[in-house]
């Protein structure tokens, strides 16, 4: 069967180096290449890929936001998060926002399609590397760690973060500009934040923007 795929990465060269890959398997077609989190939702929405290959750090929504929104609005569309990160944090948020497989982008080379193969049948894959951080992710004290904001709220953050104005986050989300300050204000009072500064660093820490 044919197998439609989406790739999303900020890096030319990165999206270069992955569709040379996935093109050596026969019936594999790259529906769409994007360069952030917005145009891969974007891009599932009117596609619906079989598989969407999302870099974690992407300007206007990262990796992990984008999984969760395009989990919603493609379902039958499963998600493959490529990081220069190991973390267990990082591997359970991907999980939770719905991503079937994780890899670490320096694996993919020996990875990326049998992640993909899996993915297509709607089965898990994680790399040996971090397996055992993905099933810690999955089965730790069952409890979970949401975030206090809603995903609206991290998208806006991550916004803020990149150095968009109330005006230019308007525009993006498509909201009026009063509603982008309201949020904006929202946000830093249920943080307790009081400068951009703040702001930065509570987006750095919580992995909605990278370093």
């Amino acid at each position: 069967m044919p197998v439609r795929i989406l790739i999303a990465d900020d890096h030319g060269i990165v999206r270069k180096g992955l569709r040379a890959l996935l093109q050596s398997k026969r019936g594999w077609e790259i529906c769409a290449e994007v360069s952030d989190g917005r145009q891969a939702v974007d891009r599932a929405r009117t596609l619906k890929p079989d598989v969407a290959i999302l870099d974690i750090s992407m300007p206007q929504l990262n990796g992990v936001e984008a999984t969760r929104q395009i989990r919603k609005i493609s379902p039958g569309t499963e998600a493959l998060i490529l990081s220069m990160h190991r973390s267990e944090k990082l591997i359970r948020e991907a999980i939770e926002a719905g991503a079937r497989g994780y890899l670490a982008k320096e694996d993919a080379d020996d990875h990326l399609l049998a992640a993909v193969e899996a993915l297509r049948h709607h089965h898990s894959y994680f790399a040996s590397k971090i397996a055992m951080a993905a099933v810690t992710a999955k089965t730790a004290d069952g409890k979970s760690r949401r975030s206090p904001l809603t995903a609206r709220q991290r998208e806006i953050i991550q916004l803020l973060a990149e150095g968009k104005s109330n005006k230019e986050v308007a525009a993006i989300l498509n909201i009026s500009v009063k509603t982008a300050e309201t949020h904006r204000a929202n946000i830093m009072m249920r943080l307790d934040l009081h400068s951009f500064a703040d702001l930065m660093h509570y987006a750095i820490r919580n992995d909605i923007i990278h370093h």
